[in-house]
Order: structure tokens, then C-alpha cells, then sequence
């Protein structure tokens, strides 16, 4: 942010011509950092509640490297998706306190405690073990955004009875996170089953007829249960997100 720009703004403020809230609004659309490769916006948290996040693939080591390194400056979380283990490990050196999780790839870095922003549970369920990578990324995303969070994990309709023993825990949620490759229909039994959102998350797992998760994506859509949307095709990080927006408290 410009010096001056900033000055004047505060100026204003405390001569009374401009309000706190006025003064928040300009805020919320004047800096970045210009890192050559990329733009960085540190001022996403103050719009939006939670920093930019840093989506790995297709990006360079240095880039990567590059991006953490200016958001660990004003950001105390941060959050990297879909990351290699090639990638981390060079980044683990140079980040210590951060923390890689090879299930999902994603990295997270924490400077301090990470405040309970939620004013419920959020409670992730994945149709099958395969669909645990997908269900990761939504669940440390919305842990990271402050939220409390429970897995149900391999709870497919192909034995419906396991998704059923966890009834008393489905009763406790706020929103739902389900994710399912296949044909797609847990998210559709969960919508038939509560009185809660359910994000619905379709996975690439299948054989060839599901197309890439398209078979599922489709599915979703097309649910006859109330109360369900649908995210992208493996896009944990989405449903995470948007879950604990749901779920904010404030």
C-alpha cells in the first residue's frame, strides 16, 4: 500500500470527514505486492476472512516458495493445495513450523493459535477409503479457517448400515461435507436423511464409465434430496471453504 494513500486516509479518519467503516471499505480493495510471477493480496483476510491460498499445482518451486514467503510477512495461517511431496520437502526446509499432509497435499503454516470462528460442527463423510484424499482437503481447510470438524470415513451406500451407526453424530452437525466418487449417491441419502446443508463433492475415483467424476458430478446435480449443492469435481478445498463460511459464527 502507498504510504500516502494511507496517511491521507488516516488523516481523514481521525479529523472525523470519514467513518471507521468507510475507512474499512477502502481497506479492503487497495494492497498487493507485485511479486513479478504474481500479485499477491494481502488484504484477502480483511475481505473475505481468511488470507489468499495458495493453490500449488502448476507452479513452480520458487513460485511457491516466493507466495509463502510474502504471506507468512501479514498472514498468521496459511494455506497450500495440492502440493507434491517433492515440493514439500524442499519447503519444509525452508518453513520448520509448517506442516505437510501427504494424504491430501496440502500444507498448512501457523503462526499461533488458530481462533474458533465456527458456531457449530461441520461433520465430513467420504463414500469410500479412495475418496480420504478429497475429504482431507476439505477438513483441514475448514479446520484452518477455525472451524471444528469431524470424519466419517468409507460410509458408501454399497453397506449403507455404517453411515447409519453414526446417526447420533449427523444429528450434532451444522453442515455437512460429503464426498463420493462412483455413482455419486451418498450425498443424496445424507440430503434425505437431515435438516442441514450438504455440500456435495464428487471425486475423479471410478472406473471408465464415470468419466473422471463426471458420472458423480452429474448425479449430485441431478439429486432428488433437498438441501444439497455441489462443488467441482475433487475439489475439497472449495466445500471446505465454503462450509465454514456457512458455519461462521460471526
Amino acid at each position: 500500500m502507498d504510504i500516502k494513500v494511507l496517511e491521507q486516509l488516516l488523516a481523514e479518519v481521525q479529523a472525523g470527514r470519514l467513518s471507521v467503516e468507510a475507512a474499512l471499505a477502502r481497506l479492503r480493495t487497495l494492497p498487493f505486492e507485485d511479486l513479478g510471477f504474481a500479485r499477491v493480496d494481502h488484504h484477502r483476510q480483511l475481505r473475505q476472512g481468511f488470507p489468499e491460498v495458495v493453490f500449488a499445482a502448476g507452479k513452480s518451486l520458487d513460485q511457491v516458495r516466493g507466495i509463502v514467503t510474502a504471506l507468512k510477512q501479514k498472514s498468521q495461517h496459511i494455506l497450500v493445495t495440492r502440493l507434491s511431496a517433492e515440493k514439500a520437502a524442499a519447503l519444509l526446509s525452508d518453513f520448520p513450523e509448517a506442516r505437510y499432509h501427504p494424504d491430501s497435499q496440502v500444507l498448512t503454516l501457523s503462526q499461533g493459535e488458530v481462533p474458533d470462528r465456527g458456531r457449530g460442527l461441520i461433520v465430513v463423510l467420504s463414500a469410500g477409503t479412495s475418496d480420504i484424499p478429497v475429504a482431507e482437503e476439505a477438513a483441514l481447510t475448514a479446520r484452518l479457517m477455525g472451524h471444528r470438524v469431524e470424519t466419517v470415513y468409507d460410509v458408501g451406500v454399497a453397506g449403507l448400515h455404517r453411515l447409519l451407526a453414526y446417526q447420533d453424530l449427523l444429528a450434532q452437525a451444522t453442515v455437512f461435507i460429503v464426498v463420493a466418487g462412483m455413482e455419486g449417491a451418498l450425498p443424496s441419502v445424507v440430503g434425505g436423511l437431515v435438516d442441514r446443508p450438504v455440500i456435495a463433492v464428487p471425486t475423479s475415483v471410478g472406473y471408465g464409465a464415470s468419466f473422471g467424476g463426471l458420472a458423480a458430478l452429474l448425479a449430485m446435480l441431478n439429486s432428488c434430496a433437498t438441501g444439497v449443492a455441489v462443488v467441482n469435481i475433487d475439489n475439497g478445498f472449495g466445500a471446505g471453504y465454503l462450509a465454514a463460511l456457512i458455519n461462521r459464527k460471526d
